[in-house]
């Protein structure tokens, strides 16, 4: 049951407060005596609220239905009432004071949102929202999707939600758990995959990934019945679910069928792999395996990358192993490189790897992994992932030319399969290369990290490219979307705004996010670089993407920050940034003139886009929104004034007591 109580208009009506308010109790553990008081007063709101609407529209006693309490499935979270009436789902959220706050105002469009776009009955329903302080007594206000309102305009709001001649919506349709999937973020979907094997209960991220899933397995066995080898090039946009696809290979079970026996007489127990060179990525997910395979729950840790090494290796790691020896066979037939237009090139490969066999050295990753994937005797498949605009670490700004010269310089190119999607990534890449596939299924254009807000990339881009009333014509599409972009020079506050504004929501992941290069915010209490006690480590990204509320170590703590370095390819459901000098507007554009310098300058092709692409990283970690801190005002060179006054064109908001 995912509600403490339902009835009609008029059963509740008739109700005795008593036995409402023992069915609350029952339901909630350990409510205190303010949520009690909270819950008598929105029962009495509501009795004489529908008595109004009742006596306007008697038809609404039998028709109308209260559900109290509704727990929303796989979550915690619980909203104070839903109503369904003719036509329309009604969302109220009440708070027991006179004045309302932000957060107030958040929660409950989330509430919205999430019925709006993962509850089957809302996304062919109407939906309404409302917010209402007990003690308000000023004038409606719509704020978004949120109205906030009195208790004396409630009555009247609801009968304006009946739209005549449409049914009401089934009670036990609603309550149903199937009736509500929701898009996981990265985190609960791996730790889903590793659990369960599968993602069955997501229907948005399957139809959108799917095909490029079906399109790789049919590669792949068409490559094991042939024994070819074979390229596979995924592309897609930001959050477009390209790590779900990779994931969803690593665990595929057809697999194993599909593993040739080696000349020990046995098969490989690892057939894929996924590789990638973000190691907070795979820290995490290696975290998060290590707790599935542990029973964990609740506020225990694991040691992070003590269990998933099977499934998720560092890319690099990889590399060492089957590089310093080419007679070393890897046992995987399928190789998933995730990012892959971010391979090092051969300068990069030889400054990070000293134990190079002489015979490799002066080849790229790419390259280096086509020669791996030619060890595996009779089949291999290596699939890349491609994504764009993220090149952040010096050596990966060779793109996808690198996986085109590596086929061509393979031991036999002709038993290379290449298969990509026409995109602007891949554009004339492989025009001439023979064996090239063209497989539309390939491409995933839609973005699903983001909830409904599918341009937020198209608002970044428009803000880093100097072009505010276009980023604020596209910021109005995101608030109404329900995605929060809001900016303050006040750290305290914006951090207490992001604990009241998920204080429904246990599971809720929200931190502090910071560029690398910056080098003024230790000023504001953000100690940054590398090894600092204030910036997350290696072997800490784990427990800070992972662990729960009230866990020392976890990012809703604030305790530690991490850069574009620990936050790429991750993501939050609020992200807090803390905006550097290494970043900022002078004379109607950007500037890095203030940024930390690199070690070796002379290897950075260009460190302008290099904090360009750092920032698209920053500003697009939250699911639900981002909150800009700007440290205060100052004067001098590096004043923030001018980046202030752009984000504020640009559609971010001051964030506000209200």
């Amino acid at each position: 049951m995912h509600c403490a109580y339902h009835s009609t208009f008029g059963e509740f009506i008739g109700a005795e407060k008593s036995s409402v308010l023992d069915a609350l109790k029952s339901f909630v553990d350990d409510c205190g005596e303010s949520q009690i008081r909270a819950w008598s007063d929105s029962i009495d709101v509501l009795k004489s609220g529908f008595e109004i609407v009742c006596k306007e529209s008697p038809s609404l006693s039998d028709q109308g239905i209260v559900i109290l309490e509704y727990r929303i499935p796989l979550e915690s979270r619980r909203i104070d009432a839903v109503l369904l009436v003719p036509g329309k789902v009604i969302v109220v959220e009440f708070k027991g004071k006179q004045a309302y706050l932000r957060e107030d105002i958040d929660q409950a469009a989330r509430y919205y949102r999430d019925l709006k776009a993962y509850h089957l009955t809302c996304s062919e329903t109407c939906v309404a929202c409302y917010l209402v302080p007990t003690g308000y007594e000023g004038q409606p206000i719509v704020d978004g999707v949120t109205k906030i309102l009195g208790v004396r305009d409630l009555p009247g709001e609801i009968l304006s939600c009946v739209i005549a001649g449409i049914g009401v919506p089934s009670v036990a349709e609603f309550l149903s758990s199937e009736s509500y999937q929701p898009l996981p973020s990265l985190i609960d979907a791996a730790r889903e995959l590793f659990n369960t094997g599968s993602l069955g209960r997501v229907h948005q991220s399957a139809a959108e990934t799917m095909p490029a899933v079906e399109a790789c397995a049919g590669i792949i066995h068409r490559a094991a019945e042939k024994k070819r080898r074979a390229l596979i090039l995924v592309t897609g946009v930001p959050g477009a679910g390209k790590t779900l696809v990779g994931l969803q290979l690593a665990h595929a079970q057809y697999l194993s069928d599909l593993t040739v026996t080696r000349e020990s007489g046995l098969k490989p127990t690892g057939p894929a792999v996924f590789l990638s060179g973000n190691g907070p990525l795979i820290e995490v997910l290696q975290y998060e395996i290590a707790r599935a395979e542990s029973g964990l729950s609740g506020k225990e840790s694991v040691g992070s990358g003590s269990g998933g090494k099977a499934f998720v290796r560092d890319v690099h790691d990889y590399v060492r192993t089957y590089a310093a020896d080419p007679s070393r066979v890897p046992p995987n037939h399928v190789l998933i490189y995730d990012e892959a237009q971010r391979a090092f090139d051969a300068v990069q490969v030889q400054k990070k790897q000293r134990g190079l066999d002489k015979s490799l050295i002066g080849l790229s990753e790419p390259e280096l992994f086509i020669q791996f994937a030619e060890r595996v005797p009779e089949w291999c498949v290596v699939v890349g992932l491609v994504g764009t605009g993220q090149e952040i670490h010096v050596g990966e700004e060779g793109g996808l030319q690198q996986w085109r010269a590596a086929i061509e310089k393979a031991s036999d190119p002709d038993v290379w399969d290449v298969y990509y999607p026409e995109t602007v990534a891949t554009s004339g890449i492989f025009e001439g290369l023979n064996n090239t596939v063209v497989a539309p299924p390939l491409e995933l254009n839609q973005t699903l990290r983001f909830h409904q807000a599918n341009c937020l990339h198209q608002f970044v881009d428009e803000l880093l490219n100097g072009n505010n009333a276009k980023a604020r014509e596209l910021s109005e599409k995101l608030k109404f979307q329900g995605y929060k972009l809001l900016m303050t020079h006040e750290l305290d506050k914006a951090k207490s705004y992001l604990a009241g504004a998920y204080s429904d929501a246990p599971e809720a992941r929200f931190g502090l996010l910071a560029s690398s290069r910056d080098k003024d915010l230790g000023a504001y209490g953000i100690q940054k670089g590398f090894g600092s006690s204030g910036q997350v480590n290696r072997r800490e990204y784990g427990p800070w993407y992972s662990d729960p509320k009230g866990a020392p170590a976890a990012c809703t703590s604030f305790s530690k920050v991490v850069t574009e370095f620990g936050s790429q390819g991750l993501e939050l459901d609020s992200a807090l940034l803390a905006w550097g000098t290494d970043f900022l507007r002078q004379g109607n554009q950007w500037s890095n003139q203030f940024a930390s310098r690199y070690e070796n300058p002379g290897q950075v092709r260009d460190p302008h886009k290099l904090r360009i692409n750092a920032y698209r990283v920053l500003l697009t970690r939250g699911r639900d929104g981002c909150v800009v801190f700007i440290p205060p005002i100052s004067t001098g060179d590096k004043s923030m004034r001018e980046t202030w006054r752009y984000l504020a064109a640009c559609g971010f908001d001051q964030l506000t007591a209200d």
